[in-house]
């Protein structure tokens, strides 16, 4: 629906200006003479849209989640649309949220649809949610159609949180490691240099490779410090390059652990949108385009726009992902089980359930490598410089005996 700002004769001759919402100009002046008015001028104006400025967080996408699994319960009861937003509204806590949620109430109180509501608030929705209420408007089931999509963003989000908790204590074990050998570079190593003196040439090459790296850190930190944060930065420009994100999504597909667990991922959130979407009554080709929205790879997402195109040629689905080299030949037969028996939304959201196991396993297994792996790096490290220490201290005393 469109805003158009009218000025039209009334059959007594009188100006009379207001606006009207209509799908298209035709269909906004045809409107106007069905109430008896004669249009002048029709003007299509930009409705103002809800920008929610909301920042992107989990307790921020749990809040959204739950407010919309509340919204689709309250429908599912039999309250009206502006009537379950206000009690949601209510029930918000969180501050940018329940403005934003007030914002999406008071569009819907001046007859603008949900979807179109979902649609112009900004950031607050994924470009899944309006999709699906429109689909929910449109067959008179908005409230499963929210429940649905209330569902999809908790399970989303419960994934996000198993990656991330995941990756805690390998990070935080990592740090640790790496301060304690700052520690030993910055202040023990420079104790035990003292007591070597002048006897650098008769060192052995291991501590004599050893504090030459203290001495690099010591004297050199801060220019260190500059160039990893000047690296960060560039690398952070180059990737903002659609042509090098690309190359580095390719990348990354191609690692032997990692990439089998980023494409599990992916597939699995764009298995679980397209299901939702499926069920929601959209059509496969829109909802394809839609659930490419879905998909961070650049490379998996370029996979499901050809895929898209082609059914729009008339091909089929499962065939045209056989022919996609990331697309996992293991999920092919829930895709092609889901077009045989009609049931293609529950076949993809239960692709979407076993790869979502597979990502947890994949990440436990990879937890249990990385940690043991970063402990023995870390404690070769920490003991070669120890080592070097005490193989110079005891060559100076067996020098000083057999002298």
């Amino acid at each position: 629906m469109t805003s158009f700002r009218y000025r039209a004769a009334t059959a007594g001759g009188e100006l009379q200006t207001g606006s009207v919402e209509a799908l298209s100009r035709a269909a906004g002046i045809d409107q106007l003479r069905r109430t008896g008015l004669a249009p002048i001028e029709l003007v299509a104006v930009r409705t103002p849209a809800v920008v929610a400025r909301v920042r992107s967080s989990a307790a921020s996408r749990s809040a959204v989640a739950t407010a919309v699994g509340e919204l689709a319960v309250l429908l599912g009861a039999g309250l009206t649309l502006d009537r379950a937003l206000a009690v949601c509204v209510d029930n918000i806590e969180r501050p940018a949220e329940k403005a934003a949620f007030a914002a999406l109430y008071r569009r819907v109180k001046e007859g603008v649809p949900l979807s179109r509501a979902m649609a112009d608030s900004g950031r607050l929705f994924p470009p899944m949610a309006a999709a699906m209420a429109e689909a929910g408007e449109s067959n008179g089931r908005l409230d499963e159609a929210l429940a649905k999509l209330g569902d999809t963003l908790e399970r989303t989000e419960a994934l996000r949180r198993t990656v991330s908790a995941a990756m805690i204590y390998p990070a935080l074990l990592l740090v640790i490691a790496t301060g304690v050998i700052l520690m030993m570079l910055l202040f023990v190593v420079p104790q035990f240099e003292g007591l070597f003196g002048d006897a650098g040439a008769a060192l052995p090459p291991t501590t004599r490779v050893v504090v030459g790296i203290s001495h690099v850190v010591r004297d050199g930190g801060l220019a260190i410090v500059a160039a990893l944060v000047i690296a960060v930065w560039l690398v952070s420009v180059w990737l903002r390059r659609p042509a090098s994100r690309a190359a580095l999504d390719r990348v990354v597909l191609t690692l032997p652990v990692i990439g089998r667990l980023v494409t599990s991922v992916e597939i699995g959130r764009f298995a679980r949108v397209l299901g939702s979407l499926v069920d929601g009554g959209v059509p496969l080709p829109e909802a394809l385009a839609i659930s490419r929205r879905s998909v961070a790879n650049s490379t998996l997402a370029a996979m499901v726009g050809r895929v898209a195109l082609g059914l729009k040629q008339g091909g089929g689905l499962t065939a045209l992902l056989a022919t996609e080299a990331a697309f996992p030949r293991a999920s092919l037969s829930f895709v092609r089980t889901g077009e045989e028996t009609a049931r293609l939304g529950p076949m993809l959201a239960r692709l979407a359930d076993v790869l979502d196991r597979e990502v947890r396993a994949r990440l436990e297994r990879l937890i249990a490598i990385l940690t043991p792996l970063i402990t023995v790096v870390m404690g070769a490290i920490v003991a070669t410089v120890i080592a070097s220490i005490m193989t110079a201290i005891l060559g100076f005393n067996d020098l000083a005996l057999t002298s």
